[in-house]
């Protein structure tokens, strides 16, 4: 059997198909020959995870929908949806007919769009997952030719009622083995402060690094802070925390910085943090759910469909995190919220389980399902 993945050349769309791959190989195992795919948009950072997962990477040309206003803008979608997109499905009809998989698979994103297209053409079935809960561009517009839609959230709108299928999203389960004593070895952590986890996606968060810099002594008095900075912000972090530490030589041992946190890593991180802080990415919002950890989410407010802020606000209502939207995240303000929280262990507690309660770990065991049996149809 041939899976072939698509998605649009993030983390956010690259991440999950590495644990439906896995759940694949599970259902699978000591059947016939099974061999994995990915068609997109070039993407070195997706290549390499796809890549140690046994999965052969073919890239083809996409166009990008850009929604901010201005010339440059305009000129880069007319360039996509005139000449990139049109030499996408060429590419994709190509080598899909070449490779003629049993079926397509497709996380979304604008990468997604000419493979689609032209497995749809080639009458390959299709499958197609919405992290969000607001639907992409490129997922509305692919629906159509999509045999099943599984979604994350409940209440996701726009599709056809009869294609749609809650799943949640698909997580590794390996995040969810780690234990506490193993972090706080991994980490060298101490057991006098809350644990405090901050992440900002694949690419880290700017914005939010810099408000954790501004108020880091403060901080740092009373929390111990495991910080991921994103790979192209990592320098300029460390550089400037280094002026915090060696002015304040006593907090050292209550900072953890990383450029990214990789599989392992994440793993003790997550089971070692009490409280975890992060963007609002539907991926993030599963592991956090997952391992039944409160958390305060600070959306992206650029993201497409304004999708983050809805994500935030629909897993807000289930009790389990707090929402600081940009505009209010300060450093002062975000201190005082942790005090808070913590003064208040009730509070915590009742987070945690509002957030066991939302997550859905076997989410890539039900996609791989609905993957097989479409193909077995």
């Amino acid at each position: 059997m041939k899976i072939l993945f698509t998605g649009g050349g993030t983390g956010g769309h690259v991440v999950p198909l590495l644990a439906v791959a896995r759940e694949i190989r599970k259902i699978y195992q000591g059947q016939d020959h099974l061999r994995f795919f990915y068609m997109g948009p070039k993407d070195d950072f997706g290549k390499a995870l796809l890549s140690q997962e046994d999965i052969i990477v073919k890239n083809v040309l996409a166009g990008k929908f850009r929604r901010y206003p201005g010339f440059e803008s305009y000129f880069q979608n007319f360039i996509g949806f005139v000449f990139l997109i049109p030499l996408g499905i060429i590419q994709s009809f190509f080598r899909l007919l070449f490779l003629y998989p049993d079926i397509v698979f497709s996380k979304g994103g604008f990468g997604s769009v000419p493979v689609v297209i032209a497995a749809r053409m080639l009458f390959i079935p299709v499958v197609i997952h919405e992290s969000d809960i607001v639907p992409g561009f490129a997922n509305k517009f692919v629906s159509k030719a999509a045999r099943k839609i599984l979604v994350s959230f409940p209440g996701t709108k726009y599709f056809a009622y009869n294609k749609m299928k809650v799943t949640g999203n698909a997580i590794r389960k390996e995040l969810l083995a780690g234990t506490k004593e193993e972090a706080r070895e991994f980490f060298k952590l101490g057991k006098e402060k809350p644990i405090i986890l901050v992440m900002g996606g694949s690419q880290g968060a700017e914005r939010i690094n810099d408000k954790i810099l501004e108020g880091l002594p403060a901080l740092l008095q009373e929390f111990e802070v495991i910080h991921q900075s994103g790979e192209r912000n990592f320098y300029r972090v460390r550089n400037e925390s280094r002026i915090t530490i060696e002015k304040y030589k006593t907090l050292e041992s209550s900072y953890h910085l990383f450029a990214f946190l990789k599989e392992p890593e994440l793993k003790y991180a997550l089971a070692g943090a009490d409280l975890i802080v992060s963007r609002a990415g539907s991926n993030t919002i599963f592991e956090i759910a997952a391992v039944s950890k409160p958390s305060i989410l600070v959306p992206l407010p650029e993201a497409a469909q304004n999708h983050q802020v809805e994500n935030a606000y629909a897993y807000a209502a289930t009790g389990a995190c707090v929402v600081m939207e940009e505009n209010n995240f300060s450093s002062r303000f975000f201190l005082e919220k942790l005090r808070f929280l913590f003064a208040n262990p009730q509070e915590l507690e009742k987070m945690s389980r509002a957030a066991r309660e939302f997550a859905r770990p076997e989410a890539a065991k039900m996609i791989a399902q609905e993957i097989l049996s479409t193909v077995s149809k």
